[in-house]
């Protein structure tokens, strides 16, 4: 299996991107706006020939560009295990699997978070029971990406009897055994999230893994 690491190119841009965008947001002069926009420029650059993509796609990708403090998102993911299985979900946007999960809605807290995109994605409600992992995705076995965030793993269990069905962003959802996974989403989720979550959930790894 082919495994990804954010490379220094990569970490670089998107730190001049996050400069500027600060800049911009606080800096008064406009010779100073002038050059942060400068930065920004050849930061969205350097991420387009990275990413072999349009410049455009890559200044959608930053929301928030120039409105405040340049910060990380966060993206949760919620584990679901049951009879020695784990719950996964089908994404539409590349047909592979992942945990339950997306960028945090500003407003809720992180477990209601994970309860709301299990419900949406996989058609399960749950009680989210704790938190195992916490992890820079630029440091981990990611697929690269233009933006900076911190992914949030929680362990989760099944409130009701509903079975998983697919939901808007999902097109299936079932539970697979540790051994027989199917091809996932390497840009959400990796092998080793999920054993970390079995390893936590078997109490065979006593803390909250944290990079």
């Amino acid at each position: 299996m082919l495994f990804f690491m954010e490379n220094r190119w990569l970490a670089q841009a998107k730190r001049l991107q996050a400069i500027a965008s600060t800049g911009l947001h606080y800096t008064k002069d406009e010779f100073d706006r002038e050059r942060y926009r400068e930065i920004a420029d050849i930061a969205n650059a350097m991420l387009a020939d990275l990413g072999n993509v349009p410049i455009a796609r890559i200044e959608g990708l930053v929301s928030e560009f120039a409105k405040g403090y340049a910060t990380p998102k966060i993206d949760v993911r919620g584990a679901l295990i049951e009879d020695g299985r784990i719950l996964l979900v089908r994404e539409k946007t590349d047909g592979k699997w992942a945990l339950p999960g997306g960028f945090a809605d500003i407003g809720r807290s992180a477990s209601e978070n994970v309860a709301k995109e299990l419900h949406e994605e996989a058609g399960i409600a749950v009680s989210v029971r704790s938190l195992y992992a916490i992890r820079h995705m630029a440091k981990g076995p990611y697929e690269p990406d233009a933006r900076d965030f911190y992914k949030l793993f929680f362990l989760c269990d099944r409130e009701g009897t509903d079975a998983p069905a697919a939901g808007l962003e999902t097109t299936d959802a079932a539970f697979f055994l540790p051994s027989s996974l199917p091809e996932l989403s390497l840009a959400r989720v990796t092998p080793g999230d999920i054993e970390a979550a079995f390893a936590f959930h078997e109490g065979t790894m006593p803390s909250v893994i944290f990079d």
